[in-house]
């Protein structure tokens, strides 16, 4: 009798970190999925949004007929990692319970090609002051709307909680850290 091993797959994984502080506690979050994901044979590449040149959609429409967005910055590069990726990670902390701005800055101008963003496994990493989970269900619903309503084919696989973290690395002693590697490993 042949048995065969099922090779796992590797996949290619794109964690959008929309962090203003590198380390801070979404981004720590962020490098803890990070980990499990390449100890689980993964391909990932982390981009911290604050560090590249993104600016507003202006509404203009010229991308709904050229597929090209008319603002010359760095967020051509990022739709095009979107659009190849297998997995995207998309982390925010919560400001006033929802996204901060860089986040939906960058939803804003997937405009161009989010057509072409289609049967992606999402995971959702959010991170905030308040103790509840319920309260951070508005800045779910704002991923939710982009994903599920706008995107053909987006399976949401998991969101990670990062509660009580207020000050920069409140974090890295929560068991939601363990949780962030675990989801990693197994995406």
């Amino acid at each position: 009798m042949l048995i065969i091993k099922e090779k796992s797959m590797t996949k290619k994984i794109l964690v959008l970190s929309a962090s203003f502080r590198k380390g801070g506690n979404s981004d720590i979050l962020c490098d803890q999925f990070i980990k499990g994901a390449k100890e689980a044979g993964h391909d990932v590449e982390k981009v911290f949004i604050n560090d590249r040149k993104i600016n507003y959609c202006r509404g203009c429409g010229i991308c709904n007929k050229t597929h090209q967005c008319i603002l010359k910055d760095d967020m051509a590069e990022i739709l095009d990692k979107m659009v190849k990726a297998d997995i995207i990670v998309m982390a925010t902390p919560v400001y006033f319970y929802s996204m901060n701005g860089q986040m939906k800055t960058l939803i804003d101008r997937s405009v161009p090609r989010y057509t072409e963003i289609s049967n992606k496994d999402f995971y959702f990493i959010v991170a905030a002051a308040d103790e509840s989970h319920s309260n951070m269900e508005k800045t779910l619903e704002g991923f939710r709307g982009f994903t599920e309503d706008c995107l053909e084919g987006a399976v949401e696989k998991g969101i990670i909680y990062g509660t009580g973290a207020w000050n920069i690395g409140d974090i890295a002693n929560s068991p939601v850290m363990q949780e962030a590697y675990e989801m990693g490993k197994n995406a």
